[in-house]
């Protein structure tokens, strides 16, 4: 008798821990539920155009709040996102281009930007000026595709104010 007691015992300690393996795997099912698969956010690595596909000075890309500037085969992305509330600022044409340095390299400047929301005020670097703005607007990292040379901009990467990039 002492036999089936041992084999009953066994049984039943298989079956209960079957049963809390079934539930701590349910469990972790359920939990892993909650996480999405897909990422809806934006991607942070835009292809924008080839370097052809943008004239000397300044372009304004809407559907990535983005201005590229180009002078020759140089050039640099700066956020049209206002530091203040997200707004979209506009670019003001200077009168007369100035010629500035930023940290370190002479910049011409053509362009200074504005705020329609609330007023803050940029330089043509994006340093801020005046108005409610806390900082300056980001500048971006600017790259070529090697698949097709178009320029590519990471979103995520801001880079000081002196980042070129010039092409050969």
């Amino acid at each position: 008798m002492s036999e089936r007691n041992d084999r009953r015992d066994f049984m039943m300690k298989a079956g209960l821990g079957a049963g809390v393996a079934g539930l701590g795997l349910q469990a972790a099912a359920s939990l892993r539920s909650l996480v999405p698969n897909v990422s809806y956010d934006a991607p942070t690595t835009v292809k924008v155009g080839l370097p052809t596909d943008f004239p000397d000075g300044l372009k304004f890309l809407p559907d990535q709040r983005l201005f590229v500037f180009r002078e020759g085969k140089t050039f640099h992305a700066i956020s049209a996102v206002c530091t203040h509330l997200g707004c979209t600022v506009r670019a003001e044409a200077m009168s007369q281009p100035e010629v500035k340095e930023v940290n370190g390299l002479k910049t011409q400047l053509t362009h200074r930007f504005l705020c329609p929301c609330h007023g803050s005020r940029y330089e043509g670097d994006g340093r801020a000026v005046s108005g409610p703005a806390p900082r300056a607007l980001s500048w971006y990292h600017l790259s070529i595709a090697v698949d097709d040379g178009s320029l590519v901009v990471d979103l995520a990467q801001e880079v000081p104010r002196d980042f070129r990039l010039t092409l050969a």
